[in-house]
């Protein structure tokens, strides 16, 4: 898997603490509070943690009503997890693991209560989520799963453009590429995993959250519109002369338009 940097990272936080569906995270929160050993904080494991963006979603939430939970951080950059640790060791019980997600084996879940995850599942492939739940149901059987902000593959803008459409439909091919792990989801991903713990027997609940970047979110917006350029000109569904006038007009209207990015949150539990 490609890294990703602490400035974009940070970039995107406020966008996706404001797209995070909460019902899901106190819904994950109390649940964690019924299976959990009385007087040890539960464990959650989150894949490909960054900086802990996870994390502070849910201290968010039990900010008034304080609870322990500890937290085993699992991503492939160790520069991204010492910067976790640096931002949460004081207020949370943090256990970082540099881990190579492509051998599902190797995950360390070993005596976790939910493993989570955000803005991850979208990249990986079919199988990948297939091994995830074999696992999870073989080995860790009252494990629970929340998956944050998965790319669901719709993007819109304002003011519109005559590419929008054709712009979205070249991104959205290139989200299937490989990204390590094999073809990716992409936007089905959401899908997927529903139905892959839905067969194995979990209880499945879903919500939509959506970015909304409005003109106060125009640097997120540029990096945005700087990226699906960017891919866009590497494939040859368009010519490059359009992209380049699609790419110009985004720029000029990024302090005044809006985008709304399509994501779905998914909390899975064990019946």
């Amino acid at each position: 898997m490609s890294g990703f940097s602490i400035d974009w990272l940070d970039l995107r936080e406020s966008a996706d603490h404001r797209a995070r569906d909460k019902t899901l995270i106190e819904q994950a929160i109390r649940w964690l509070d019924d299976v959990s050993i009385p007087n040890q904080p539960p464990l959650i494991a989150d894949l490909g943690s960054g900086t802990g963006s996870t994390i502070r979603s849910f201290d968010n939430l039990i900010a008034e009503d304080p609870k322990p939970l500890s937290w085993r951080l699992v991503d492939h950059d160790p520069n991204l997890l010492a910067e976790a640790k640096r931002r949460h060791e004081v207020s949370n019980i943090i256990e970082l693991c540099v881990t190579d997600f492509s051998d599902i084996q190797k995950l360390p879940l070993e005596g976790v209560n939910l493993v989570t995850s955000s803005a991850l599942l979208d990249l990986v492939s079919a199988n990948f989520i297939d091994e995830l739940a074999q696992k999870i149901k073989h080995e860790y059987q009252s494990v629970g799963l929340y998956s944050a902000l998965n790319y669901d593959g719709t993007t819109s803008w304002t003011p519109t453009h005559p590419l929008d459409r054709a712009v979205l439909k070249t991104f959205n091919l290139d989200q299937r590429r490989d990204k390590g792990f094999g073809p990716a989801l992409g936007p089905e991903a959401a899908k997927y995993l529903k139905n892959e713990f839905r067969t194995i027997g979990y209880k499945i609940f879903t919500a939509k959250s959506p970015w909304l970047l409005k003109h106060s979110d125009h640097k997120l917006t540029g990096s945005l519109i700087d990226g699906i350029t960017e891919v866009s000109l590497t494939r040859n569904e368009l010519k490059a002369s359009e992209i380049k006038k699609w790419h110009t007009f985004r720029k000029q209207n990024v302090g005044t338009g809006s985008c709304t990015v399509g994501h779905i949150d998914l909390l899975a539990l064990p019946r």
